[in-house]
């Protein structure tokens, strides 16, 4: 297959240390890197005024804002914040998902050093998930609040925490301020010495982790993290640089993928950001098609059911893809590996359509590394591998017997700082100064550095059965959702302290409707002999290619209920928060550790 010839090799060095330690760096310096994010806004805003930055669905076609609007509009916007008694002290809280307003008032906010804090939408729209939202502004304290619709947003503006705070709406309502008040500006304010004072240190978003494993802190990201790491990415990707890059992107901006990477990624290179209010989701899928109807991409980015999704209906519309491919230089998942079948679809479909396959990849990075550290910029053959080491970059990795190596990470892209955390920021960082990840990793080929490296799961997450055998938890949930496919939704493995490996499946329910699986008992499980019976033969089959004892799962439940955000085990990143799964449901933990169980199917 002819693969695409538009790629930086990788180039990396190795030190081996006494202690059994090993750096792994780029061999390549790292280009020269911006200042702040308004000095990718004036080149653009000079060098292509009216091409379009940022654009969002406008009736039957597009609100579009071009780099010389957005220049303007965020400099009246910021003079706007000034005036109000705005500063580096007072974040503004960002509770509405992507949209046009939202993008110029960050920039607006980043231009003069004001830190925004973009929140997930669903603390604000689901009732049971305001604890979220109260946490995040008992945190950080802010001054100002947007939402897009005051209507819509009307049950979490009511909240008593935000008393006191400005509110800011593109659709106001009372007691909101119009946020077209604020594009007036304000003449008194002298907005290019305020501009002057902003600089690679300053704060300019206050990023919540996940949650997944503690309370979410709050990330300090500087100007420096992520003009740094789109100078890493562009050295990585040339393309980047050969031409202005375009993307049609739903991810959301209150995650780093979404909300740093390529959100940045395209007002670093002079690109255009289409803003899809389509999701990977049943229903809401059909606006992702109809938004790629009216433009495609220069890349694309997903996690792998969307990815998935795209490709069934790729494979159903010929105009449509011939437009997807034609101008395509990356496809780039995130979030989960790649299922090779889905993989190798997309392989295929562009060979068959341009005769060439763009580079298909991902990388691996954290909100504290705003977000890339590791890429795979070159082609390869297989999902899961994460690649080598960014420019600037250095990776220290701690090995165990198996060579699974506990990674640390230093750059220019990494944080100050957890927002008035200091003790949690000192316990994230060893006495090197490198930044605990906590994830783990393995070499493709031990004598070939340049083959990469492949994630090999969360240390936290790995967990030993009664007999003392180690269970990689992380890898074997992913074998096992390659398994179970399309069934399982998502899974979490089971079996600390048991003396078997367990799942518990969240099915994909439109699959098993499709199937005449929807069946449950009273108790709170799907029980359906035939889907009982179809998972007992694909891990009967798993089990029968010599899976040992810390890879073969021997009890499954399915479980009726969907994973819940407003109770914890939902991320808004949509990751399972494991610990608080088998906490809630632990009495179906027992149930699956239970003989004679008809939900449980055991082998």
């Amino acid at each position: 297959m002819k693969r695409t010839s538009n790629f930086k090799p990788h180039n990396v060095t190795r030190e081996d240390r006494a202690d059994g330690t090993i750096l792994l760096r780029s061999a390549e310096p790292l280009s020269p890197v911006a200042n702040t994010t308004g000095e990718w806004l004036h080149r653009w805003a000079d060098e292509a005024p009216d091409r379009t930055f940022i654009a969002e669905r406008y009736g039957a076609g597009w609100r579009e804002e071009s780099y010389a609007a957005t220049l303007d509009k965020v400099r009246n916007l910021a003079a706007a914040l000034l005036a109000r008694g705005m500063g580096p002290d007072t974040p503004i809280l960002i509770m509405s998902g992507n949209g046009v307003d939202h993008g110029l008032l960050a920039l607006a906010a980043q231009y003069v050093g004001i830190p925004t804090v973009p929140v997930a939408e669903q603390y604000s729209l689901i009732h049971g998930a305001h604890g979220r939202l109260r946490h995040a502004i008992e945190l950080v304290r802010p001054r100002m609040a947007y939402v897009v619709d005051a209507a819509q947003y009307a049950e979490a503006l009511a909240l008593d925490a935000l008393e006191g705070i400005e509110i800011i709406a593109s659709r106001p309502g009372p007691g909101a301020t119009p946020f077209d008040e604020l594009l007036k500006g304000d003449n008194s304010v002298d907005i290019d010495a305020a501009h002057a004072q902003v600089g690679p240190d300053s704060v300019v978003k206050l990023l919540m982790t996940s949650g997944s494993t503690s309370s979410p802190k709050a990330v300090m990201t500087t100007h420096r993290m992520m003009c740094a790491n789109q100078a890493q990415l562009a050295d990585a990707m040339p393309f980047l640089r050969a031409r202005p890059p375009r993307i049609v992107d739903w991810l959301p901006w209150n995650h780093v993928f979404g909300g740093s990477h390529n959100f940045n990624m395209m007002l670093a290179n002079g690109g255009t950001f289409y803003i899809d209010e389509g999701k990977p989701v049943k229903g809401v899928f059909d606006r992702t098609l109809e938004n790629l109807s009216l433009v495609t991409g220069t890349l694309c980015f997903n996690v792998p059911v969307g990815f998935a999704m795209l490709l069934s209906a790729l494979r159903e519309d010929a105009p449509l893809r011939q437009r997807f491919f034609e101008d395509l230089d990356m496809i780039f998942y995130a979030g989960a590996s790649l299922p090779q079948d889905i993989w190798q679809g997309f392989e295929q479909m562009a060979m068959e359509t341009k005769g060439e396959i763009p580079l298909i990849t991902s990388s691996w990075g954290l909100t504290e590394t705003a977000p890339a550290m590791m890429l795979q910029h070159e082609p390869t053959e297989n999902s899961g591998v994460v690649g080598v080491p960014l420019n600037g970059v250095t990776a220290k990795l701690i090995p165990d017997d198996d060579m699974r190596c506990e990674v640390r990470v230093k750059g220019p892209n990494l944080m100050p700082g957890y927002f008035e955390a200091p003790e949690k920021t000192a316990e994230a960082f060893d006495e090197e100064g490198f930044f605990i990840t906590g994830d783990a990793m393995k070499f493709v080929d031990l004598d070939d550095l340049n083959k990469g490296m492949k994630f090999d799961g969360r240390i936290s997450e790995d967990f030993k059965l009664l007999t003392g055998t180690w269970v990689r938890a992380a890898q074997l949930r992913i074998d096992m959702l390659a398994l179970l496919s399309p069934l399982a939704a998502d899974l979490v493995i089971t079996g600390a302290d048991k003396n078997e490996i367990g799942v518990m499946i969240f099915p994909n329910t439109s699959e098993l409707e499709a199937e005449g699986f929807a069946l449950q008992d009273d108790n709170g499980a799907i029980l359906c002999p035939l889907l009982l019976g179809e998972i007992h033969r694909r891990l009967a089959a798993h089990a029968a290619t010599g899976a040992s004892s810390s890879t073969r799962v021997v009890r499954a439940i399915v479980l009726s209920e969907p994973a819940s955000m407003p109770d914890g085990e939902m991320t808004a990143k949509g990751n399972l928060n494991f610990r608080k799964v088998l906490t809630r449901r632990a009495d179906l933990l027992n149930r699956l550790y239970a003989d004679a169980d008809p939900a449980v199917t055991t082998l």
